[in-house]
């Protein structure tokens, strides 16, 4: 296996850490509120790990993963939209 090849398998593992890590914190927030809760940082993650795996699947050459991967981060991105101009509304009032 090549330094490329190893550098690009630590890569895909980190994005699928970072994105099973956002079902994790929703769990906690969940448990510990006693309802179901969406935290910020399960966007954050959702982004991070999406746009990693993203990366991977292009490296791959999979486009069906490339596309799955790319199709969730616009999701993401409007919740994290959705979510910033909430909060700037609540600010305003």
């Amino acid at each position: 296996m090549t330094s490329t090849n190893t550098i690009w398998l630590v890569t895909g593992f980190a994005g699928q850490l970072l994105f099973t890590s956002r079902f994790l914190i929703q769990w906690i927030a969940s448990e510990r509120a006693r309802r179901s809760v969406v935290p910020l940082a399960f966007w954050w993650f959702s982004l991070a790990g999406g746009g990693t795996l993203l990366a991977y699947a292009l490296w791959r050459h999979d486009p069906v993963f490339a596309i799955g991967q790319a199709s969730g981060l616009l999701v993401y991105l409007r919740n994290l939209k959705l979510i910033g101009t909430q909060r700037k509304a609540e600010l305003s009032q």
